[in-house]
């Protein structure tokens, strides 16, 4: 079995060391095991394209099979493989030849590429990496969501709170008091920006769904995660918007929607925030 060992410095995901040996009783070669990994990421982006185009409308996630956007016929299944369907049919649907949407194998791609990267950073335990990958693509199906139609789906966010929570009592390296810091830290930091903005200005600055968000994501990092979320989100945000603005010609007052910066912020965090924190203190402040 693999084993964990926890040096005990200062806490969160830089801390944990993982025995490798559990998955040398495997005879897959790792370039194998890590093709596996990403093709199966990339038919879970498959499902994940599913979530984005259905929730907003509040439909079934599971029945009916999939159709064309167009003239509704149902997909084959030969036409609905990840990224190849999508190269063979050159962007075009097999009946009525109306486009489809890039958005499909960029998810798709997307997801492969985090199933992988989860694996290579906490596949020497297997839940963790489970519970980080389900957490990558909650936020993926969210980000894309808020992209097209401006709302966070509660049917997601909500869940996922006390789920985070409780999941934190079996798994490393999150602590149930720092995921439940971390819902505290989050939802209440936006929440009080949100009650300041429209108490000075009068108008709605920041939705409830961005809210719920940061909570759930202090659920699955932490309120050190939170912190920093909200710092990379603030930079990553303001420097897009900005660009977006520009480029648009748009007044300051364009809304810009903020979940997808709030994801991206989250993921850094599960990835590099703990290396990048240390750096930083030893760097000034040490």
């Amino acid at each position: 079995m693999c084993g964990l060992i926890l040096n005990g410095r200062t806490g969160g995901f830089s801390d944990v060391e993982l025995d490798t040996g559990f998955w040398g009783k495997y005879s897959m070669t790792p370039l194998l095991l890590n093709l596996y990994i990403f093709l199966l990421g990339m038919c879970v982006g498959s499902f994940l394209n599913v979530c984005i185009y259905r929730l907003p409308a509040g439909r079934s996630i599971i029945q009916p099979a999939s159709a064309c956007t167009g003239c509704h016929t149902p997909i084959r299944w030969y036409d609905n493989i990840p990224v190849l369907s999508y190269i063979f049919l050159r962007g075009r649907c097999r009946t009525c030849h109306s486009a489809i949407s890039p958005r499909y194998p960029i998810v798709e791609l997307l997801t492969g590429s985090f199933a992988l990267a989860i694996w290579l950073r906490f596949g020497t335990h297997p839940p963790t990496a489970a519970v980080y990958f389900v957490f990558i693509a909650a936020l993926l199906v969210i980000t894309f969501i808020d992209i097209d139609h401006r709302i966070i789906p509660d049917v997601i966010s909500l869940p996922a709170i006390p789920a985070g929570l409780a999941l934190s009592f079996f798994l490393p390296p999150v602590s149930w008091l720092d995921s439940l810091l971390g819902i505290v830290v989050g939802g209440g930091s936006l929440f009080i920006v949100a009650w300041g903005y429209h108490l000075l200005t009068g108008k709605e600055g920041m939705g409830g769904g961005d809210i719920k968000l940061l909570a759930m994501i202090g659920a699955f990092i932490g309120w050190q995660g939170v912190l920093f979320t909200i710092m990379a989100s603030s930079f990553t945000g303001t420097a897009v918007g900005l660009a977006v603005m520009l480029r648009a010609r748009k007044d300051m007052k364009m809304a810009v929607p903020f979940g997808p910066f709030l994801a991206i912020g989250a993921i850094l965090y599960l990835f590099f925030g703990p290396r990048w924190i240390e750096w930083y203190l030893h760097r000034f402040l040490v």
